[in-house]
């Protein structure tokens, strides 16, 4: 380790929670990791390493092997390092390593303003570069100190910042080679965080989560990976009773020519569900090609053909080579696989794929800290009244299920029910029931030689081939979307009607693979559909955050995790790492204005004003 960052890093208690790194100018990566090295070396390492890196133009992955060649890294790191560099366009992209505890934030781009609009990262030891001292200017560097706690170690270039540095409160401490290095000591109290959330957790203890589809499951497995002992309730006798229970779905990017919020989060979405798939098969919780693959995705919709932010199909933009990573025009082959036109309107996603939900949410149960309990029907929620307030989770004849210090709640459309029934304000919440009913059924030698090669997404999906618990292969189309009908299991006659519209869907996208399924949508007795409810807020945006920000009802440690409506895969567990890292104070895993989108505060703010208007 160079002697910079191995003086900052002197400071690292072994028993810490987590530990926040910050380099300013992340170059090919081998401040990161070296200290991602030295943090495997300490025998009780802090439970979580966090290192934020700035870059302005990202090297390719050529230019970054190139940039590492000859260091004494080991090549295990190098090559997890690289295998995750792909994708990436201007923003905040997080990459994760070691099973989720050690996390890279890339800031991409202009990177002093994505650093001025984070929420402060508390840094523990700050790497200032030594790009040239005129980049820093008084401005940036206060921007810089914004993220500095009392204690907090700096090395720089040995120059004339330290003037500008010792103003905004760092003490020198020494000069080490050619580097200065400090401690931020400043004679006034440091700022505290300003993001409208709670104080930060310093230490984790027992957590309630209610619901146990992919929103809980997620939501246990990032407290657990940080320390929680989490108790899971759920009032079904197993996992998955609910929307999570689909036999098998997409995680896919969503792609706009203006490039929106929905298509910015997506992609921090597939980045954080591909992690996750592949740190569990490493594990053997999960079995890629059965559970689970990264095949790519092609998208078909004739009615509105999805056109790609024009950057990534220009060759002379930096942005290019980073957009064609995630989608790009659908190929003349691609087409040909599935006997389309070549003319079609068609995308290929190649970060996308199936996944099998209910294996998905088992094994992120399975990981240490969580305990499951089925048969639960929580019908409300109260706060205990004594020195150390608890939530507790009560039946309908008032017994309490459990309590814990802390609660989330992840129940889908039973969300804003239960938060009614325990007289919390948040019961206002605008969150809209949607039936979803799919058609699945098993292969035979015709449907199976019929279907394409890979999923197809466009007015619905298809997922062409996959296995049940017991290994049949099967297909599965749909999905319908029922706002505010509620009815399970459907009438036969929804359940037809259900039927007709997959296959309508079907035609469609792919309309030789429709032929080919004339045996099972021309039966006059169709088999049931596959139905349950899912869960969306008013703008389509999953929420997440604390309940009562702006209720004025002491519900401190009351998180919610819902509304995912059909993008469960692709951004339940982009959503439980963020509410984890809210939490705890962490550096956010995704730009702060993406995190703003996704708050509960805008449920309040809309039930405040239609409250208003009435």
């Amino acid at each position: 380790m160079s002697e910079p960052m191995h003086s900052l890093f002197e400071g690292m208690s072994s028993n810490a929670q987590q530990w926040c790194a910050l380099e300013t100018d992340f170059g090919c990566g081998l401040s990161f990791l070296q200290t991602w090295a030295a943090w495997q070396e300490l025998p009780e390492r802090p439970r979580i390493l966090h290192f934020v890196a700035l870059l302005g133009v990202p090297p390719t992955q050529a230019q970054l092997q190139q940039g590492i060649a000859g260091s004494s890294v080991p090549q295990a790191l190098i090559e997890q390092l690289t295998t995750q560099w792909w994708g990436l366009l201007p923003g905040v992209h997080r990459l994760s390593f070691e099973q989720g505890r050690v996390l890279l934030t890339l800031y991409i781009g202009d990177t002093q303003n994505l650093l001025r609009r984070q929420p402060p990262l508390v840094a523990d030891g700050i790497r200032l570069s030594n790009g040239g001292d005129a980049c820093w200017t008084d401005d940036a560097l206060k921007n810089l100190a914004r993220h500095c706690r009392r204690g907090t170690r700096l090395s720089a270039s040995a120059g004339t910042l330290a003037p500008a540095l010792s103003k905004l409160g760092f003490k020198l401490q020494s000069t080490l080679g050619t580097s200065v290095l400090a401690h931020y000591d400043p004679t006034w109290e440091p700022r505290h965080r300003s993001d409208g959330l709670p104080p930060p957790v310093q230490t984790p203890g027992q957590c309630l989560v209610l619901g146990a589809g992919l929103a809980g499951a997620a939501a246990a497995s990032s407290l657990a990976r940080r320390g929680w002992q989490v108790t899971v309730l759920d009032a079904a006798e197993q996992p998955t009773a609910g929307a999570s229970g689909l036999p098998a779905g997409l995680f896919c990017p969503h792609v706009s020519p203006d490039d929106s919020l929905i298509s910015r989060l997506s992609r921090n979405g597939v980045r954080t569900t591909l992690q996750n798939l592949q740190q569990l098969s490493s594990q053997q919780k999960l079995q890629p090609g059965v559970d689970w693959a990264h095949d790519g995705v092609l998208e078909h919709d004739l009615n509105q053909p999805a056109h790609l932010p024009p950057q990534w199909l220009d060759s002379s933009d930096a942005q290019s080579i980073w957009g064609r990573h995630w989608s790009q025009p659908a190929t003349a082959e691609q087409l040909q696989a599935v006997h389309l036109p070549s003319d079609s309107h068609a995308l290929w996603h190649a970060q996308a794929g199936w996944v099998r939900p209910a294996e998905l949410v088992k094994a992120l149960l399975k990981q240490p800290g969580i305990q499951w309990r089925g048969q639960a029907q929580v019908a409300r929620l109260q706060r205990s009244s004594d020195s150390a307030p608890r939530w507790q989770a009560l039946d309908d004849q008032g017994t309490v299920l459990a309590e814990a210090g802390m609660l989330v709640l992840a129940l889908g459309p039973a969300t804003a029910p239960l938060l009614a029934a325990s007289s919390l304000e948040a019961g206002q919440w605008e969150l809209q029931p949607i039936r979803g009913q799919v058609s699945v059924a098993a292969h035979d030698a015709r449907t199976r030689a019929a279907m394409p090669p890979f999923p197809v997404n466009g007015h619905g999906n298809l997922v062409p081939d996959f296995p049940d618990s017991q290994g049949t292969r099967q297909w599965v189309m749909g999905s319908t979307f029922e706002r505010d009908v509620t009815e399970l299991p459907p009438s036969a006659a929804d359940q037809q009607s259900a039927h007709a519209s997959n296959g309508e869907k079907l035609a469609d996208l792919l309309p030789a693979c429709r032929r080919a399924l004339d045996g099972f949508f021309g039966q006059s007795d169709l088999p049931p559909t596959w139905s349950r409810l899912r869960c969306a807020a008013y703008d389509r945006i999953p929420v997440t955050g604390p309940v009562g920000t702006d209720a004025g009802t002491d519900t401190s440690g009351l998180w919610v995790l819902t509304g995912l409506g059909s993008r469960g895969l692709t951004l339940s567990l982009l959503c439980a790492e963020l509410m984890a890292a809210q939490l705890h104070g962490e550096p956010l895993p995704l730009d702060a204005r993406l995190a703003q989108a996704l708050g509960s505060a805008r449920l309040y703010a809309r039930a405040s004003k239609q409250s208003t208007s009435k």
